[in-house]
Parts: C-alpha cells; sequence; structure tokens
C-alpha cells in the first residue's frame, strides 16, 4: 500500500476505497477499466496499478484520442518494412513495448470498430501481427484502459464492441470526482505546492483559512487538473503571499464567459466586476447587473450551469460591493441591498464575508 498512498494524495473515504481497490487488483493479471470524469486523474491510477503489481517490464501509455485513427493500428502493432509509404525500417509497436508489463490505453471509447476487433484478437491470442506482415509474434501484457465515456452507453449504441467491452471490464474502477472528495483538497493543494517549489524561482504562496474553505466548497467542474491549474495560478500572482477567501473568489475561481460581441463584453464585465462601483452609484435606483434574460445566451457556451454556485458568488460579489460603498458600515450596507441587518450578518457568515468594523 505504500506505493499506492505516495503516488495518490487524499484520506477522504472515497480515496480510501480507491485505494484498496488499486491493491487488490494490482497484483493479478486482471484487465482493468479505469473510469471517471475529465481531470480526475485516471492515468495516475493506472501508473499506481503498475507500481503497485509484480510486472517487471514497463508501462506504455498510449492515448487512443490523440493518436489519428489512421496511425493507430501502426503505433499499437507496429509495422514491417515497407507497409506503407514511409515505412522504411520495422519498427515496434506498444504491445511488444509493452512485454512484461503494462499496456495503458487511455480514452479507449474514442477507438474505431475496426481497430477495436484487432485488440480483441490480441486479448485473446495474446499475440499480435504487424501492419504488412504476416507472423504472429507473442505478447506478454496486463491492459488497463480508461475513459471519460459512457462505454454501456456506448455498446447500445453499437460504436463499442460488447465483447471487448467485457474483456476489458474484468475489474472497473471508478475514480472519484475532486467534489466527491473535497476534503482533500487541502493536502492535494500542499502536496501541489511542494512539487512546484522543486522547479520554481519564486516563493510558495499560503492558502489561508478561509482560501481553503472557499476551495473546498468549490465544485471543481475540471477536478484535479483544474485544482492544479489554480494553484499553479496563484504561486504567479501571489509569489510569498498569503492568499485570502476573498482572493480565491476573485483572482483565481472566478468564471469567464466568452462573449459574441462588445454588448456582452460590457454586460458580462458589468455582472462580474462590481467591486469597482463607483461612490456616485446609486444602488438603491441603478443596477450594474444584465437584464435577466441574458442569463439565457450562456447554454450557448455552457452544457449546465451550476445555479446555486452562482447565485452564491453573485450575493457575495454584491455583499461586498455594498460594504466597500458603504465604509463597511453594516446598517448601510444592508439598507442599500434591501435587507435586514441580522440577515447581512447572517449571510456574511454564511459565505465567509470578513465582517468589517461597523461604523
Amino acid at each position: 500500500m505504500q506505493v499506492i498512498d505516495e503516488m495518490i494524495s487524499g484520506h477522504s473515504a472515497p480515496v480510501k476505497e480507491l485505494k484498496n481497490l488499486i491493491a487488490i487488483v494490482a497484483p493479478s493479471a486482471s484487465s482493468v477499466l479505469i473510469q471517471g470524469e475529465t481531470g480526475t486523474g485516471k492515468d495516475v491510477v493506472a501508473n499506481a496499478i503498475h507500481a503497485a503489481s509484480q510486472r517487471n517490464g514497463r508501462m506504455v501509455s498510449v492515448n487512443c484520442a490523440a493518436i489519428p485513427a489512421e496511425l493507430l493500428e501502426s503505433e499499437l502493432f507496429g509495422h514491417e518494412k515497407g507497409a506503407f509509404t514511409g515505412a522504411d525500417q520495422p519498427r515496434q509497436g506498444r504491445f511488444e513495448l509493452a512485454n512484461g508489463g503494462t499496456l495503458f490505453l487511455d480514452e479507449i471509447g474514442d477507438m474505431n470498430l475496426s481497430l477495436q476487433s484487432k485488440l480483441l484478437r490480441a486479448l485473446e491470442n495474446r499475440t499480435i501481427q504487424r501492419v504488412g506482415g504476416s507472423d504472429d509474434i507473442p505478447v506478454d501484457f496486463r491492459l488497463v484502459c480508461a475513459t471519460h465515456q459512457n462505454l454501456d452507453a456506448y455498446v447500445d449504441e453499437g460504436r463499442f464492441r460488447a465483447d471487448l467491452f467485457y474483456r476489458i471490464n474484468v475489474f472497473p474502477i471508478q475514480v472519484p470526482s475532486l467534489a466527491e472528495r473535497s476534503v482533500d483538497v487541502p493536502l492535494l493543494v500542499k502536496t501541489m505546492l511542494t512539487q512546484i517549489e522543486e522547479s520554481a524561482e519564486q516563493k510558495m504562496p499560503d492558502f489561508d483559512d478561509s482560501a481553503m474553505s472557499e476551495m473546498s466548497r468549490y465544485n471543481w467542474p475540471g477536478n484535479v487538473r483544474e485544482l492544479r491549474n489554480i494553484v499553479e495560478r496563484a504561486v504567479l500572482l501571489f509569489p510569498g503571499k498569503t492568499i485570502s477567501g476573498k482572493d480565491v473568489r476573485n483572482n483565481l475561481l472566478r468564471l469567464r464567459v466568452p462573449s459574441r460581441n462588445e454588448e456582452q463584453d460590457a454586460l458580462w464585465a458589468a455582472s462580474q466586476n462590481l467591486e469597482g462601483i463607483s461612490g456616485d452609484t446609486d444602488l438603491d435606483s441603478q443596477s450594474p447587473l444584465p437584464h435577466p434574460n441574458h442569463y439565457k445566451e450562456w447554454f450557448a457556451y455552457f452544457d449546465s450551469i451550476d445555479l446555486r454556485r452562482h447565485l452564491r458568488d453573485v450575493e457575495v460579489v454584491l455583499i461586498e460591493a455594498a460594504l466597500e460603498k458603504t465604509n463597511g458600515t453594516i446598517s448601510s450596507a444592508a439598507e442599500a441591498l434591501h435587507l435586514r441587518r441580522t440577515t447581512l450578518i447572517e449571510k456574511m457568515k454564511k459565505l465567509m464575508i470578513e465582517k468589517p468594523v461597523d461604523s
């Protein structure tokens, strides 16, 4: 378990279950299908399976979505000299390179049906033929596949072979999303900062409790990959500084939407930059927010929108803007927001907005 713990950070219940599954399947020769959302670290899980296995050979990875279909066959099976234009020398494919080790096929759902048939034969016979060749070459490999797609649905739609699916799905592993393991965010941030520090010249920032709380509540649609990007951005924006919850909301997690024209640019800027309201603006009579119908346009850019998170963000920005306009006077800010003073105080506690001195 030590090598697994070293490779996968986290102490949450979903991660403990994930590590347990890896420990169970790693010593075996069974095929593994790793499923999970984009950015959850399916490749890390695959590497952990190989590292904890008894395979002496190397782990060889292929991203099936990144290689054009016409080249993927040669990449996997290799080719003989003269097999096609430019094939001046025979070349081993990934199956042969993974002999004695592990072959990791990432995004297996992107493989076309013709190549799926050849993969199935390789799994059944444990031999392959190079492109342009006729000799059966024995190969000893352990297959690990990964996908973010619903292969069950692909089978029903005829886009993925049912027999191949059963072959690769001997031991399924579901990688939890970061939202499902949000308690691991502080540890992941610490681990990422340590990794970045090894090669960075600037000092690392420090995330205070409010910043960690803010990041733990975020839904992380991009999962661990998005968290890594946020941490790297924090290193660049706040070198050697302490990052607060407000810094996280305003500079690190703020949602950006591409606009179609200047009018939408102006509307979006208004709704996202309320902190910049001038002292001459009357919050009672003027609203910098776009008309509610404007939000219908958002579905031109997103398949879904986290309504609760967006409404929460709007509340935070408006409350902070009102407090800034009224010089931190809660009573005046509450009046500007058409709220009771006690209601505003409760919202500030719930949203973890720092309470200013009430004058």
